[in-house]
């Protein structure tokens, strides 16, 4: 989130490189590899997993070790953070740890209990707050925090649209499922409007927020034209994941560079 021409000489600090080595790969393994571990059955039946886009499709006897790898990746960082950063970081260390937990595991298993399988995508915006107290940076504005709220919420019904058929047969309750594809998609697109809203209004980034618009106009044609209630082939979903990864790449690297998310207008 810190634009480049205001860098001055953080990223020269090797504390900054091993907590971003941290967030991309141990965090990531914590999130993903519990995600992987606790739902074999609905991967298992899902057409979209199993290659580099959309996840891995793994059998039981793959993934009967995740938890303890995850363990013996994540301890030696979480102690080392500990120390050097004190008991916040510790506190919200331990936070994320947690909310991974409650999302997968029963009796909690809030990826099955909609809206909140949706809400906790919040979680994702405590990597930033790690990454403020990490490298001693200024807490980010809570239009910021909002924004990239919603991103994380419209971010994951994308996913869920694209699983209603597995999801269904494996039984996994989501809010996809819960209301239907067709209504998800126009969540998805209210979401995408606030966000370009936000965008324009409270950042003046016209950049974003007119792709933003672009995307919303494409998921109309969607809804109306071209897809309407039906489900996307592999084919489509793989040309889709490709679409949103670049597309994710060069909204980072605009905002790396603008660094207009750091300054809204009120």
């Amino acid at each position: 989130m810190v634009p480049f021409q205001l860098a001055s000489n953080f990223w020269e600090k090797p504390l900054f490189w091993v907590g971003l080595f941290f967030v991309t790969f141990p965090l990531n393994f914590l999130v993903y590899g519990l995600n992987d571990f606790t739902d074999g059955k609905a991967d298992s039946l899902n057409p979209r997993k199993g290659n580099y886009l959309f996840g891995a499709k793994l059998s039981k006897e793959e993934l009967k070790n995740v938890p303890w790898q995850i363990c013996f990746v994540m301890v030696p960082f979480l102690a080392y953070f500990s120390y050097i950063g004190g008991g916040e970081l510790f506190i919200l260390l331990l936070f994320m740890i947690v909310i991974n937990i409650i999302y997968n595991y029963k009796p909690f298993r809030l990826k099955e209990r909609p809206p909140f399988e949706i809400l906790i995508q919040v979680g994702y915006v405590f990597t930033a707050l790690f990454s403020i107290l990490l490298n001693d940076l200024e807490m980010l504005p809570w239009q910021t925090l909002l924004y990239l709220s919603l991103f994380a919420f419209q971010a994951h019904i994308a996913g869920e649209i694209m699983d209603v058929e597995p999801d269904k047969l494996a039984g996994k309750k989501t809010t996809a499922v819960l209301i239907g594809r067709k209504k998800a998609k126009f969540l998805m697109l209210f979401l995408l409007l606030f966000e370009a809203y936000i965008l324009k209004f409270w950042f003046n980034d016209w950049v974003l927020s007119g792709f933003l618009a672009a995307f919303s106009l494409w998921l109309l044609l969607d809804i109306f034209i071209f897809f309407k209630d039906k489900p996307y082939n592999l084919k489509q979903m793989k040309l889709f994941g490709i679409a949103i990864n670049i597309s994710a790449i060069l909204s980072m690297i605009w905002v790396l560079y603008s660094g207009n998310l750091l300054h809204p207008n009120f």
